[in-house]
């Protein structure tokens, strides 16, 4: 049967990268199976959850998505097919196979953080996060331009054939984490085109994920941005956006979005960062380069993600969060 695994489906990887084979296995002959994608959800996670729960469906084989917190899921993803399913903060079953999706730490899983760590031997890792440390008993940890890139070559040995609803949860893990195709190798491509055959409106999800604001939106992205601080890191420049609370509970996640690639674009700018505080007193942190590895910036601060994106929570002032993070930059060579 392997060499009819990609008589439909191109191959994304080369052989050898990853036990698609041994994972596709275990899942597909699973009683059941828990799929766990990170906190504060974006695309990449929503998609690559519910495009292995569609997957696992048509194979018969139950599964639910969780993620580890009450909070309701963002607008811009709620058009994800199965989104309604998710399961908020409700506990996992005793039993079964937990899978993580997109999960590049064992923290991002939020309150199921102690019962996987306790039990890493039921937990089957999926992620495309190089920093990501394999807490699983079984890891498909691979770098892509997304973790929905990954899902859908195990999709391909799992023997499932793509539907609309697969098609468009795995094109809206790989539009967002791509920056619209900015950034990836020619692998997003092929896989974009072949999506696209599975009827995939690339127009209509394009406005679903990332372009739909609101005019309230709007004037909270000026209030925002107008508050822009430059500054002089060792040879680097960073510009600095931070959306209050206030802000952040108001403003739709596609602006966030938006305001977190304009930080990238700025002209003279070396390195854009955007602290969101989610709590009082408590910010997560986006990087964004096009010329430094921030991957590297954000493991100084216990953080992690790609060479062009990357990110960290810190808590405390946003001055001192400030402040710390330019001393981080100007030690970088």
């Amino acid at each position: 049967m392997a060499g009819d695994i990609h008589a439909e489906y191109p191959a994304l990887f080369g052989p050898g990268e990853g036990d698609f084979a041994g994972v596709a296995a275990k899942l597909s002959t699973a009683d059941e199976v828990h799929i766990v994608t990170h906190i504060r959800p974006d695309a990449d996670a929503v998609g690559s959850a519910l495009g292995l729960k569609h997957g696992l469906a048509s194979l018969g084989v139950p599964s639910t998505v969780y993620i580890g917190q009450k909070e309701e899921l963002p607008e811009n993803i709620r058009t994800v097919p199965g989104v309604a399913s998710v399961a908020l903060g409700e506990p996992l079953p005793p039993s079964g196979v937990v899978v993580t999706t997109d999960c590049a730490s064992l923290d991002r899983t939020g309150m199921y953080h102690d019962e996987l760590a306790g039990n890493p031997e039921r937990v089957v890792v999926i992620d495309h996060h190089a920093s990501n440390p394999g807490y699983g008993a079984m890891n498909l940890v691979l770098p892509s331009e997304s973790t929905t890139v990954i899902i859908r070559e195990l999709l391909a040995h799992m023997g499932v054939a793509l539907t609309p609803d697969i098609a468009y949860c795995l094109y809206a893990g790989l539009v967002t984490d791509t920056g619209s195709f900015r950034w990836g190798t020619s692998r997003m491509h092929i896989l974009a085109a072949e999506l696209m055959e599975h009827g995939v409106d690339t127009r209509a999800a394009a406005m679903d994920l990332m372009d739909a604001v609101s005019a309230d939106d709007l004037k909270l992205m000026g209030d925002v941005m107008a508050g822009m601080e430059t500054r002089v890191a060792g040879r680097y420049t960073i510009s600095v956006l931070a959306i209050d609370d206030v802000h952040l509970r108001h403003m739709n996640q596609t602006a966030i979005e938006a305001i977190i690639e304009y930080s990238r674009a700025l002209t003279g700018s070396d390195i854009g960062v955007v602290f969101k505080e989610i709590h009082p007193g408590y910010w997560s942190v986006s990087l964004r380069s096009s010329v430094v590895n921030v991957a590297d910036v954000a493991a100084m601060h216990g953080g992690g993600g790609h060479v062009p994106a990357a990110g960290y929570s810190v808590a405390g002032a946003v001055d001192a969060a400030i402040d710390a993070l330019q001393q981080s930059v100007s030690e970088l060579p």
